[in-house]
């Protein structure tokens, strides 16, 4: 008798529980904002990538907010938009600048087609912003420009010893130029293939971002790079690097990849993953760990346009993830940081400009009380760390705050170096 008493009340424990997660659910939207809030809640067709961009970064990050939470409790919005893979540009990056273009049904046959294609690794780039906003146009342009310098290191480090030795027979104090000379020295030697899969160009009014399949067109994108697999391309030397809503479409990528294929990718970058407006009920969706065997993301807007939510294997959080990071004027500027914090890792000698520690808060930070060893947002991330990392930025570029090397003694007065 005392065990079938011991199982009703368990019973009884989960119907109320699933009561109470069915009535949050349930929950009206004034519980969450108010009803003069709601009234001023525009619709998807009524807002501009022009307006947000000129907007101050406060409000824009309210109306998103405000959309969001609608959103979240109405659940009626249900992603619907999937581009063409014949209107999705593809850009092929040559090591001297020059770009072939393509388009997403055909970039595999036409990158395969280049000669000394997939010898080192493949970079492939995933746009999540329309490329009409100057932000999202000058982030991609030194992304690009960063890998480019990168596959031209031998070039760099030549006019750097060149540049060094021409000062020194002058009078001018070269030590600053001295110092990039030797950073490029140190620096590895790399080669490899950029791709531009250009997805930010499809998304050419804000409903069409805001109802982004991310799944399907994860889906689509993984296509391909099985295509890319079976054409001899090995998946280890694949990183997929997703900006803002583009982020969870490389992170579906990814699962989709496996799930076909059995294999995981290398790496998957998320720069600043979106909150996601539009999504499924009782569905999973977006960049998690295990998408790929190593899944890092930068989070530069997370109380605006972008998640907080932690979506990697390691989350790295500039000044925290509850305030704006410095000089971003608007919240697509505040998306596409992340993108130039990235570029910036990329250049030769400049790989380990964003030092951060594990934190739970940007106060916790400052107040030297971070944990843990130091790491590296970035292209050189090390693949074993986990969990979050909060670090200071510039408002200006340069955006890292290292400090040279030979000068790192320690870290905030209690981290030894670890370089």
């Amino acid at each position: 008798m005392s065990l079938r008493l011991c199982l009703l009340a368990c019973l009884l424990v989960a119907a109320a529980q699933a009561s109470k997660d069915s009535s949050s659910m349930q929950l009206k939207p004034t519980q969450w904002l108010s009803a003069s809030e709601l009234e001023n809640v525009p619709s998807l067709n009524d807002i501009t990538w022009e307006q947000l961009e000129n907007e101050p970064l406060e409000k824009g990050a309210k109306l998103i907010e405000k959309i969001y939470h609608v959103g979240q409790i109405k659940h009626d919005l249900t992603p619907s938009f999937v581009p063409s893979p014949s209107n999705v540009p593809v850009w092929i990056i040559k090591s001297n600048g020059d770009r072939v273009e393509a388009k997403l049904n055909n970039y595999v046959e036409v990158a395969k087609g280049q000669n000394g294609f997939a010898q080192d690794e493949v970079t492939i780039v995933l746009t999540g912003l329309p490329q009409n906003s100057p932000a999202a146009k000058k982030a991609m342009r030194k992304l690009v420009q960063a890998y480019v310098q990168r596959y031209n290191l031998q070039q760099q480090q030549k006019n750097a010893q060149e540049q060094q030795q021409q000062l020194k027979s002058k009078d001018y104090d070269y030590t600053s130029s001295e110092e990039q000379a030797d950073q490029w020295k140190s620096a590895k030697t790399a080669s490899g293939d950029l791709i531009i899969i250009d997805l930010g160009s499809t998304l050419t009014n804000f409903k069409r971002y805001a109802m982004l399949d991310v799944t399907n067109t994860g889906a689509m994108i993984a296509q391909t790079l099985i295509e890319l697999t079976n054409k001899g391309v090995p998946q280890e030397i694949i990183h997929v690097i997703g900006q803002g809503i583009a982020a969870h479409v490389a992170g579906a990528a990814g699962n989709e990849f496996t799930a076909q294929t059995g294999h995981k990718l290398r790496r998957i970058t998320g720069l600043d993953p979106a909150k996601l407006l539009s999504k499924r009920p009782q569905t999973l969706v977006g960049l998690s760990r295990g998408d790929a065997d190593f899944v890092d993301v930068i989070h530069t807007s997370a109380f605006a346009m972008g998640t907080p939510i932690r979506c990697g294997d390691v989350d790295f959080y500039p000044n925290g993830p509850s305030v704006a990071v410095p000089g971003s004027e608007n919240v697509i500027e505040a998306v596409a940081r992340a993108t130039r914090y990235f570029a910036e890792s990329v250049r030769p000698g400049s790989e380990r400009n964003f030092p951060a520690v594990p934190a739970h808060s940007l106060q916790q930070y400052k107040q030297q009380g971070g944990f843990g060893k130091r790491a590296y947002h970035g292209l050189q991330t090390d693949f074993d760390l986990r969990g979050d990392y909060i670090l200071e930025v510039n408002a200006k570029s340069p955006f890292g705050q290292r400090t040279p090397a030979y000068k790192q003694t320690t870290y905030h007065g209690v981290h030894r170096n670890q370089n």
